[in-house]
């Protein structure tokens, strides 16, 4: 199979742990306290993966100073646009309570959501594309990582769009798209980055996982301790080091 082909089909597949996510986030009424343990596991997963893949990879690819300025500029990047769309109503959108709005409440949230999903899963997937280049297996850490906390995300949103009014075909519709978004955005990720220079590469991996852990604080944690409890805390701790496993055991 070609490998562009290949990249595009692990972003897919990563994808769709949103709309799985969301199936059982839209259809079985949770408690609280299961979805914010759910998003802890998910957060910490992402956070080792930040770390131990994309920070880490990009500096042993070209150094301290392209891997800073890329991890900045993703933070920065995302922030502003994260910013934007808060104002416009998806500032909870990975909340599963009843902090986000409606379209009654606020007209336009609906998309200004959408665009925040958009926003949260493209440099998950481009990483995932980018893995693939120089010939190498796609990073199995990575896919891992992005597929086991893409499910706590689809879940906790959709529950919150549930509680918000919104119907099933926006949920569902909204969540196929974006697995439909991420392998093409993993399939970007390797076919616009084949020729790019190391220090380039590194530069966007960095960029990359700046963007993901600005997304976790500001998504994610939030609704992990929500209905924080004792456990939460391990929970999290649980999923930084599952994956750190797995890319010790990957190495």
């Amino acid at each position: 199979m070609p490998e562009w082909l290949q990249a595009g089909g692990w972003g897919l597949l990563a994808g769709l742990a949103l709309v799985i996510g969301a199936l059982i986030g839209y259809t079985v009424r949770l408690p609280q306290r299961v979805v914010a343990s759910v998003m802890a596991f998910g957060a910490g997963v992402l956070m080792s993966a930040v770390s131990f893949e994309l920070i880490d990879e990009a500096h042993e690819r070209a150094g301290l100073a392209p891997t800073v300025a890329g991890a900045v500029t993703g933070a920065v990047l995302y922030t502003v646009c994260n910013i934007l769309l808060a104002r416009r109503g998806a500032r909870h959108r990975k909340r599963s309570g009843a902090q986000q709005p409606s379209e009654q409440e606020q007209s336009g949230s609906g998309t200004a959501i959408a665009l925040g999903a958009v926003l949260d899963g493209v440099p998950e997937s481009v990483v995932i594309g980018a893995s693939l280049l120089g010939g190498g297996a796609v990073s199995a850490v990575t896919v891992a990582a992005v597929f086991i906390s893409n499910v706590p995300e689809g879940l906790s949103s959709a529950a919150g769009m549930r509680g918000a009014g919104r119907s099933k075909a926006y949920v569902f519709g909204l969540w196929s798209g974006i697995a439909v978004i991420s392998g093409l955005s993993s399939l970007a990720g390797y076919t616009l980055l084949g020729g790019a220079p190391a220090a380039v590469l590194a530069g966007i991996i960095a960029l990359a996982g700046g963007a993901i852990l600005t997304m976790v604080a500001d998504t994610m944690i939030p609704e992990a301790f929500e209905n924080a409890h004792l456990m939460t805390g391990l929970i999290t701790l649980a999923g930084f080091l599952l994956a750190f496993g797995v890319s010790k055991a990957g190495g």
